[in-house]
């Protein structure tokens, strides 16, 4: 088995729910798109790498005129790479002049106010400012795609739920960038064991284990550079910004297992540690992730999901998920976070490569959710995958917080705690003092288990 894997994502979507949207006004805006037959414009906000690979997706749906004429960062040679590299190959999907290109930390207004009624912005920034943007595209009646995570702590998991019901109310269509329930490979997988082919579920495994990569282990800040910068250019680094590695890598395998189950869990312990706290020449390492987590799930039947993540150099490389049940077992995601081919099997011994089914389907799930989106905004379809996307990030958060506090905590308990690690991100700019200080010997803040049961750092 190889030792190094790439960085990947993909695949997923799932349900169950957390409900109010029948306690909110009903909002009518007129259809818009129908038939397939108008342009839908679209808005890029965010101009990272998930940023230039969703806008991809965008422009390259079929069911009719889409054309990307807006883009917004808060970083300008952010927006130039990613503009630069969809003009090579998509420029004719693209209207994109100087004057709607917005820099700043209002850009995404700019963007969004570029757009008509029934268009769609892609939320592709740092997850922190997800509700913020959410919100203002609510406001201009704009359909929405967000990547996820959508949320990192449970003051925004209870806001972007709210949220989630305006949208609905208000006849939005929303896709969240949880890619694996768009998986053929894992959708087939997925009904053969509600179908009972592989038994009662009673136990899932998920794994993560691959190299140094996206912050996993970040340097002191160079002194020229403002804080609020460093900590958005590095958001997989900073809880407060993303939820860190955990919810930014781990979700994928997460949500498609809890997804196979059709539940989330109710609690999880956890462990974890940083066990490389300096780099090879003795400088040390600031970010906010442990190297190494080990997370017990336990669903309300006593079903068990264990989830290993790590991000080590020389170690052995597994990067795939598998269910267990009572009459046989399955491989869910074969490599990365969602590809398959997947299988059942009818023992408990996946590796004896003696299936008894096995998917066939090679599409690309990054781009079945967008065409199934763009598809809802055209025939006027209700599409909203929020609440889900919510939960999944409730689910990954549960996990991160019981291994930076040593505490079991319940999904109940994650949802409706009430720290907020970034209060004021809606107020943010370049002058802002950041949501978290380094101490004099330049680290941030660590997780340190069992130092405080409510906070985790």
């Amino acid at each position: 088995m190889s030792k190094h894997l790439p960085s990947r994502r993909q695949v997923l979507q799932a349900g169950t729910g957390i409900a109010a949207s029948a306690l909110l006004p009903r909002l009518s805006f007129p259809s818009v798109h129908p038939g397939g037959s108008d342009l839908i414009q679209v808005a890029l906000v965010g101009c990272g790498g998930r940023g230039g690979g969703a806008a991809v997706n965008a422009i390259s749906t079929t069911s009719g005129p889409i054309k990307l004429v807006a883009m917004a960062d808060v970083f300008q040679d952010r927006l130039d790479q990613t503009r630069d590299n969809l003009v090579k190959d998509y420029g004719s999907k693209m209207d994109v002049p100087k004057e709607r290109q917005f820099i700043g930390f209002d850009a995404y207004k700019h963007a969004m106010d570029a757009l008509k009624p029934g268009d769609v912005v892609i939320l592709t920034t740092p997850p922190a400012f997800r509700w913020v943007h959410f919100t203002y595209a609510i406001s201009k009646k704009l359909n929405v795609f967000m990547e996820k995570p959508v949320t990192v702590d449970g003051p925004t998991s209870r806001r972007m739920l709210k949220l989630a019901d305006e949208a609905t109310a208000a006849n939005l269509k929303v896709g969240v960038g949880l890619m694996s329930r768009h998986a053929r490979n894992l959708q087939e997988l997925h009904e053969r064991v509600q179908n009972g082919e592989i038994g009662d579920v009673v136990l899932m495994r998920g794994y993560r284990m691959q190299g140094v990569g996206a912050d996993s282990s970040l340097e002191p800040k160079p002194a020229n550079v403002p804080d609020v910068e460093y900590q958005i250019r590095h958001f997989h680094a900073f809880l407060w910004a993303s939820g860190g590695l955990f919810n930014d890598f781990f979700i994928h395998h997460i949500d498609h297992l809890c997804w196979m189950k059709n539940a989330w869990p109710v609690k999880a312990q956890a462990v974890g540690g940083k066990h490389f706290k300096t780099n090879p020449q003795g400088l040390m390492y600031v970010d906010q992730n442990f190297d190494a987590y080990s997370v017990e799930y336990t669903f309300a039947d006593g079903a068990k999901m264990f989830f290993d993540g790590r991000c080590m150099d020389n170690v052995e490389g597994i990067y795939s998920s598998y269910v267990h049940g009572s009459k046989g077992s399955a491989i869910a995601a074969r490599a990365f976070d969602c590809n398959g081919p997947s299988a059942i099997f009818d023992g408990q011994n996946v590796e004896s490569g003696k299936a008894r089914w096995t998917s066939t389907d090679r599409s690309n799930p990054y781009q079945n959710e967008w065409d199934e989106l763009v598809l809802a905004i055209r025939n006027d379809k209700p599409y909203n995958e929020v609440k889900r996307g919510v939960e999944a990030c409730v689910a990954g958060n549960m996990g991160r917080y019981a291994a930076h506090t040593g505490q079991v905590i319940t999904f109940d308990d994650m949802l409706n705690h009430d720290h907020e690690f970034a209060p004021d991100v809606d107020k943010m700019n370049y002058d802002s003092t950041a949501p978290v200080q380094a101490g004099t010997n330049g680290r941030y803040p660590q997780p340190q288990p069992g130092a405080n049961p409510k906070r985790e750092y």
